[in-house]
């Protein structure tokens, strides 16, 4: 039975692919791009991308932006070309992120440098709204290291399948950035206040945790990749089906390869931790969070909760906050805050100056030194160096573009480019759609269970999305669930 497919753009179900848009030039490779840090396939109506820079983790490049671009833009255009697979070289990782170390030195060059290095991310940042708005079904193996630019890479597609190996982060406040490549977009649409605590802290996730938290839609092991990859070229299309149509072919198809959810790790982002999460970082200043963690250190054990590991975790969390760049935080939370209301393709244009402001910052320089490049324990030497000394006025700056500053051209199809919820939906329940089946009323722990499951085809993992989320949000009644209000 075909995996059913929530579709949250109803505009978007009966587009066939479009040709790409002329508003923005087709970069091309140029001298002294490396030939070999990208691979390209064909398998039937199967087109592999496999980032070769193993030894660099598969971070990437504008070399290899350079070539993927073309390469995406060419299959469109293709009758053969049906689905699109992204994976990485060797198994530690798809993609660590961009090559920020040459950026920070780049940047030293100056005002020339600074620009240089903001071009790079316009060129990253089209690749990945490209990715976005793809009018044919793209698929992300988020097999190993899934972390900054790799997320960009992967965390736009309507299939991510996370595997044992999945280790995702957005690590930048910890090197004197923000977390881009379209975090502005879908961090805040995680649920609760989930995608503003992995963007301030850079938490980490690991193996199944990042399909549970909704960074990926599908759990498999490594192992299957290969297979999974060889049963996709083997699927045939109607001219005239949907994207809807042929997602949901696709869904079906993984499926088969699923070997269901490891039993010895548990939603990492659920019951009390998840509930001091939202009621922390629903703050709209950062001092008001960090005064809500140190609350949370002093939280006393009731009847019912020993929140023991509650204030370990807030003491962890602090320090983690206050080693973090105090204009980083500033500015990441305002961008959570502000990207709610921004679609896919204002998040990368506004991303695009936010990026341009902080190659002329100094802490990305020292963040990307004492991080990466020295590797030095303890704080790096922030500038300005407390929270406390971040103003509104120098937060507003990273928003508002220099006079006379261009704005980034996209590459995507124009009916898709500015969609301002993901077109597709194949990963568990949202906890939203769970509260609104337990609000209709008379509903028990194994109706909503039996809902999803019918609507879902019997997706992996719903029933512990739901038994989840019914745990922390709800209350026996008579029999009857009630959903209660949250902190």
């Amino acid at each position: 039975m075909p995996l059913k497919a929530k579709i949250l753009n109803p505009a978007v179900a009966g587009q066939s692919a479009r040709m790409v848009s002329n508003d923005a030039q087709i970069p091309k490779e140029i001298p002294g791009d490396d030939p070999d840090d990208v691979l390209f396939n064909s398998f039937y109506g199967v087109r592999t991308i496999e980032l070769n820079r193993p030894k660099k983790l598969n971070s990437l490049n504008a070399s290899m932006a350079r070539k993927v671009i073309p390469r995406l833009v060419e299959w469109q255009k293709s009758q053969l070309a049906s689905v699109i697979i992204m994976g990485g070289a060797g198994p530690k990782a798809f993609c660590a992120g961009g090559d920020v170390a040459a950026l920070a030195l780049q940047n030293t060059e100056g005002p020339e440098g600074q620009a240089a290095s903001q071009a790079y991310f316009g060129l990253e940042y089209q690749l990945d709204h490209l990715i976005a708005t793809y009018p044919k079904p793209y698929i992300a193996y988020m097999d190993g290291i899934t972390m900054g630019g790799g997320v960009g890479l992967s965390a736009h597609a309507p299939i991510r399948i996370a595997t044992e190996r999945t280790l995702f982060a957005m690590p930048e406040t910890t090197i004197g950035f923000f977390p881009d490549v379209g975090g502005s977009f879908f961090l805040p649409r995680l649920e609760g206040r989930i995608g503003t605590y992995l963007a301030l802290t850079s938490e980490r996730l690991k193996g199944v945790n990042a399909f549970y938290a909704g960074i990926a839609t599908h759990y498999l092991d490594s192992s299957t990749l290969s297979s999974l990859t060889s049963r996709l070229a083997e699927l045939s299309f109607k001219d005239y089906d949907d994207m809807h149509t042929r997602l949901e072919t696709i869904a079906a198809t993984v499926a088969e390869y699923d070997s269901g959810l490891p039993h010895d790790e548990p939603i990492l982002l659920a019951g009390e931790l998840r509930k001091a999460i939202d009621r922390c970082f629903k703050y709209d200043t950062m001092e008001e969070i960090i005064n809500a963690l140190e609350y949370e250190q002093q939280r006393e054990n009731d009847e019912a909760v020993d929140y023991t590991e509650i204030r370990n975790w807030a003491t962890k969390t602090l320090k983690t906050l206050l080693e973090r760049s105090p204009t980083s935080l500033k500015v990441t939370l305002a961008q959570m805050r502000r990207g709610r209301q921004w679609n896919i393709a204002e998040a990368f244009q506004r991303e695009y100056h936010i990026a341009g402001r902080f190659m002329s910052h100094p802490d990305f320089g020292t963040g990307v030194s004492a991080r990466l490049i020295n590797k030095t324990s303890g704080t790096p030497q922030w500038s300005p160096p407390k929270l406390s000394d971040v103003s509104p006025s120098q937060v507003e700056e990273f928003f508002t573009p220099p006079p006379g500053a261009d704005r980034l051209e996209l590459l995507g199809a124009k009916g898709q480019r500015a969609y301002m919820e993901y077109p597709f939906q194949f990963g568990l329940p949202r906890e939203e759609e769970i509260e609104d089946m337990v609000r209709q009323g008379g509903k028990t722990l194994r109706s909503v269970s039996q809902h999803f499951l019918k609507v879902t085809g019997g997706r992996t993992g719903v029933r512990e999305k739901v038994e989840e989320v019914v745990k922390r949000c709800c209350e026996d009644e008579g029999g009857e669930l009630m959903w209660k209000a949250q902190e």
